[in-house]
C-alpha cells in the first residue's frame, strides 16, 4: 500500500507528465518533456540529450506496456494511480532515468550539478521553483553550492517507491516547500 506521501507524488507526476494537458498520458508527452527539458540545458551535449531522451521514451513505452489496461494507448488518471507504483514494473525504467536526467545536470563530468542546472532541468519539467530550490537545498549542497549526481539519482528513484515517506522528494509536491 503506498505511502500518503508516495500517493501525492504520483498525482504531481501524473499532471507533470500531461505535457499537453489532455488529462492523459500519451508518449507524445514523454517527448515533448523530454525536448523542453533538453532545451533548458544545451550545455549539457547531444549524447546527455539523446540518453534523456531514450529515458522518457523508454519509461513512456513502459507505462503504456504496463497501465494500459482498455488498450487506448494512453494512460488515464486512474490506471496511471493504480500501479504506477509497484516498483518490480518500473525500477529498469526508473533507473534509467535516474541516470540519464541526473547525468543531464552534469555537464563538464565532473559528477556534481550545480544549483542553476538542476533548477533548470526541474523547472522544465514543470517543477514549482519554491519547491525546487527546497529539494536541492534537502540534498545537502557541498562547496560551490553542488549536489552529488548520484544524490539526486537516488532521490529520483526513492520518489517513485510507494513505501517512503520523508524523503527529499516530497518536497516537490505543492505545499511542502518550506
Amino acid at each position: 500500500m503506498p505511502t500518503t506521501e508516495a500517493a501525492a507524488r504520483a498525482r504531481l507526476v501524473f499532471t507533470l507528465f500531461d505535457a499537453d494537458g489532455n488529462g492523459f498520458l500519451e508518449p507524445a508527452d514523454f517527448e515533448l518533456m523530454a525536448r523542453r527539458t533538453v532545451d533548458a540545458l544545451p550545455a549539457a551535449g547531444e549524447e546527455a540529450g539523446r540518453a534523456l531522451l531514450a529515458a522518457f521514451l523508454r519509461y513512456a513505452d513502459t507505462l503504456v506496456a504496463e497501465l494500459d489496461t482498455d488498450g487506448d494507448g494512453r494512460i488515464s488518471p486512474q490506471e496511471f494511480s493504480a500501479v504506477v507504483l509497484d516498483p518490480g514494473r518500473f525500477d529498469a525504467a526508473a533507473d534509467e532515468f535516474a541516470r540519464a536526467l541526473a547525468g543531464m545536470g552534469d555537464p563538464d563530468g565532473d559528477g556534481f550539478v550545480v544549483r542553476a542546472d538542476f533548477v533548470a532541468l526541474m523547472t522544465a519539467i514543470g517543477f514549482e521553483r519554491p519547491n525546487i530550490e527546497t529539494l536541492f537545498d534537502a540534498f545537502g549542497p557541498v562547496e560551490g553550492d553542488r549536489i552529488p549526481v548520484a544524490v539526486w539519482a537516488e532521490g529520483i528513484r526513492d520518489y517513485y517507491h510507494p513505501d517512503k515517506s520523508g524523503i527529499a522528494g516530497d518536497h516537490l509536491v505543492p505545499g511542502a516547500a518550506s
